[in-house]
Parts: C-alpha cells; sequence; structure tokens
C-alpha cells in the first residue's frame, strides 16, 4: 500500500480558508451522504438522544438532519465561512460566544441548543472542552488531515469517544500516485494500525 508522493504533503489552514472564500468546496455535499443514510442504525445502534461528533465538519447538511431526530450534534471546522454558512442556509437562528480555553476560538450554537459548532483547529479540542461522544460521523476529515498528522488525529477521535461508541469513517481508493490530495489515500492497514 504505497501512499505515493502524499506522505510528505501537507495543506495549511490558511490552504483550507482560502478553499472556503473562492468556494473551491467540492468536498460539499448539498444531498445527504447516501453511506450515513445506509449505515444510520450502525450510528444510532438503537439509541435515542445520542452525542454525535462532526470532524472537521464544513456546512454538512446531516448536522441538522441528525439534530432534528432529536440527538445532540457537536462539530468543528476552521472556517468561521462555513459555519456561519451552516446557520443561514438552514435558517438556524444561533449565538456566538469564545471558548476560554482556546485562543481566538469560537463556539456557535443553535438557539434551540442542540447544535454546537466549534470555529477553531481541531487539535485545540478536548474532552475536557468538548466532552465525550456516542457517535463520530467521519465524511471527509481523516483523508483531509494532512498524512504525517493521522496519528495525532486518531489519537484526538479515541480520546474522544465513550465506550460503546460508534465511529462511521468514508475513505476513498484511489492510486496515489496519480493525485496528490486532499482526498488523501488512506490504506485500510493503516485505518487498522490507527485506530485498532
Amino acid at each position: 500500500s504505497d501512499v505515493g508522493s502524499q506522505k510528505d504533503r501537507v495543506v495549511t489552514e490558511e490552504e483550507w480558508l482560502e478553499k472556503w472564500e473562492m468556494g473551491n468546496i467540492g468536498f460539499h455535499k448539498e444531498e445527504g451522504h447516501p453511506l450515513l443514510q445506509k449505515y444510520l442504525d450502525v450510528l444510532l445502534n438503537g439509541r435515542n438522544g445520542l452525542r454525535i461528533f462532526f470532524p472537521l465538519c464544513g456546512k454538512a447538511v446531516e448536522m441538522k438532519w441528525l439534530a432534528d431526530m432529536g440527538h445532540s450534534v457537536v462539530g468543528v471546522e476552521i472556517s468561521e465561512q462555513a459555519v456561519k454558512d451552516f446557520f443561514s442556509e438552514h435558517g438556524l437562528p444561533y449565538c456566538e460566544e469564545p471558548v476560554p480555553e482556546i485562543s481566538g476560538a469560537k463556539m456557535f450554537q443553535s438557539t434551540s441548543g442542540n447544535i454546537s459548532l466549534y470555529c477553531c483547529s481541531i487539535y485545540d479540542l478536548s474532552s475536557l472542552i468538548v466532552g465525550k461522544f456516542d457517535g463520530i460521523w467521519d465524511r471527509g476529515a481523516l483523508v483531509a488531515v494532512n498524512p504525517c498528522d493521522r496519528q495525532r488525529y486518531a489519537s484526538l477521535m479515541i480520546s474522544l469517544v465513550e465506550k460503546n461508541s460508534s465511529y462511521l469513517l468514508v475513505t476513498v481508493s484511489y492510486d496515489p500516485n496519480k493525485h496528490k490530495g486532499p482526498p488523501f489515500y488512506v490504506p485500510e492497514s493503516e485505518i487498522k494500525s490507527l485506530f485498532g
């Protein structure tokens, strides 16, 4: 499983912010992801009122979908524009407040209280700040994380989950020598070594 030229590839936070500013967000899906719909039972496991985490959430429409089902959704996204777009596109009123533990970070919360989006680097979060989760929907986060940061990312995700949680992970498969990423190619063997 050769990851080709991707091993040393780094995309900076500034580059991600620029993608949002330029509207270069081909990774955003206007419709809910079919794999979340297909495997929703695996994520929920017959449980109601779960806390579900969306790493690198962008303005994912699935956040509102799950919140409307009665779940509590927490996301993290570096782009304030993406976060504000999420609320405005769904017509959701929200309030904005600083996150005292993280310099410069903000938390945007729906006035209904069931959607909280943190605007900061994902690596600034911890379970002390956001608590633990019953489920994680990782549709485009692991494949967006710089390859050199994957271990750090996986360790953070593991630290954020409760004992009986579900983690749904979507990856992409292709020849990494033909595409520099992101999305990055993450071989199944690496997923197993990262998450056990």
